[in-house]
């Protein structure tokens, strides 16, 4: 279990007294927040600093808090084919509860990594958020369907040369008979 104490000023971190433990009270509410430092993966993401606006809902359950949600922000990145850089909206929707921190809830070692859990009447959206993001995106973004990509050989752009092209190459298995090929034209003249 985390045994760091959220900051109550953290803009992700989320205050739930006002529903008081009572089983079927919610809250509505939307939330502009700056994006953390590496929300999305490798070559597309949420840049860090930008708005995220979250629309939440929070409802007291049994067990502890469901927050149900939706976060919208602009992406960048760039094409895995060609490295053009992309830009793009994104919606991710998310669902999690955070359990009542008071120990009377029995959840096995298993699940215990799995669980989320309230801090007093605290708890943390940004692990939530990172999950929700990382699952909206594309696994391989491209700046078109149809993009081409680069040249395998040397580098080039195809979407800029569709006709881009090279010498079919010489297997290497048969290299000695083009040496023996421009030796006879050498010969020959």
């Amino acid at each position: 279990m985390n045994t760091a104490h959220l900051d109550p000023r953290a803009p992700l971190v989320l205050d739930t007294r006002e529903l008081g433990r009572r089983p079927g009270s919610q809250r509505e509410f939307t939330r502009t927040v700056p994006a953390p430092a590496e929300l999305g993966i490798e070559v597309l993401g949420v840049a860090e600093g930008t708005p995220v606006e979250l629309d939440l809902r929070l409802e007291a359950v049994m067990e502890g808090v469901l927050v149900t949600g939706s976060a919208h922000a602009e992406l960048t990145g760039e094409c895995v084919r060609c490295l053009d850089p992309i830009s793009d909206e994104l919606e991710a929707r998310f669902q999690e509860l955070f359990v009542y921190d008071d120990g009377h809830h029995d959840v096995d070692e298993d699940e215990e990594n799995e669980v989320r859990r309230l801090e007093k009447d605290l708890l943390d959206l940004e692990p939530v958020l990172r999950d929700a993001v990382v699952l909206a995106l594309p696994f391989q973004p491209l700046c078109d369907e149809d993009c081409p990509g680069l040249c395998t050989e040397c580098g080039a752009h195809l979407a800029d040369d569709p006709g881009h092209s090279h010498e079919a190459p010489i297997d290497p298995r048969w290299a000695g008979l083009a040496t023996l090929k421009q030796d006879d034209s050498k010969t020959t003249d």
